[in-house]
């Protein structure tokens, strides 16, 4: 029996390469080949890689031992907070590299779609994924949109699990980081570099978070799927 038979799956995931965009300008991504098909004898042959990377590159999540000593590393998130409903909250419309999310976006939001259950998966919409494949233009400068710390508040009382945002980052060095300080601090976890948000509906799917599981890991790249369910 196909339990997934009327779902639909949704990749958030950005691919990543040696050109993808990084918070310090430089990707810090290479594989490089080990062993190579030609270099093998024997009836089987193999290809293999080694990988060398930032910890926080491409679609990837922050986890509180990030920004807090002690707290929670990637592998000791629970795999009920990884498998949650997911929440699509939109400002493309209107977000610029200097446009700041505020209370009154998460409020216009519950305004049309009710408010937002408890133990949700917030993703921010801001649109400037489009630019991920021209990685000068995707960092700019560290200028992109941003959200702010009463709209995390706001999110934080409706009890979130975690928080996206298709961008480097949810806030920047200029405003002292309140985002990550506030969700970190808080036990949550933060994804940066969401891809296709615009695929997943505002309410109703689900997402699969499904980072490695590093020891004492407070960053890691992370495999992240939409499900919609079919009615």
């Amino acid at each position: 029996m196909n339990i997934f038979k009327n779902a639909s799956f949704i990749d958030l995931t950005q691919t990543v390469s040696s050109l993808s965009p990084n918070w310090g300008g430089q990707c810090g991504f290479q594989h490089k080949v080990v062993t190579d098909y030609k270099d093998c004898s024997g009836e089987t042959k193999f290809h293999t890689q080694s990988i060398e990377m930032f910890a926080g590159i491409g679609t990837h999540m922050d986890a509180p031992l990030h920004c807090f000593p002690g707290a929670n590393d990637i592998a000791s998130i629970p795999l009920q907070q990884l498998i949650v409903p997911c929440v699509v909250i939109d400002v493309s419309s209107k977000a610029d590299a200097d446009y700041i999310v505020t209370s009154d976006d998460i409020q216009h939001f519950e305004k049309h779609y009710g408010k937002i259950n408890q133990n949700s998966f917030i993703i921010i919409r801001t649109g400037w994924d489009k630019f991920w494949n021209n990685p000068e233009q995707y960092r700019n400068n560290l200028i992109f949109p941003t959200i702010s710390a009463q709209a995390v508040e706001l999110l934080l009382e409706r009890d979130l699990v975690g928080l996206g945002i298709d961008t480097l980052s949810p806030d920047n060095e200029a405003n002292g980081f309140p985002v990550h300080r506030l969700v970190l601090g808080a036990g949550k976890y933060i994804i940066e570099n969401i891809a296709h948000s615009h695929q997943v509906p505002p309410i109703g799917a689900y997402t699969l978070a499904l980072p490695m599981k590093i020891q004492d890991g407070t960053e890691s790249p992370t495999r992240l799927i939409a499900m919609t369910l079919a009615e």
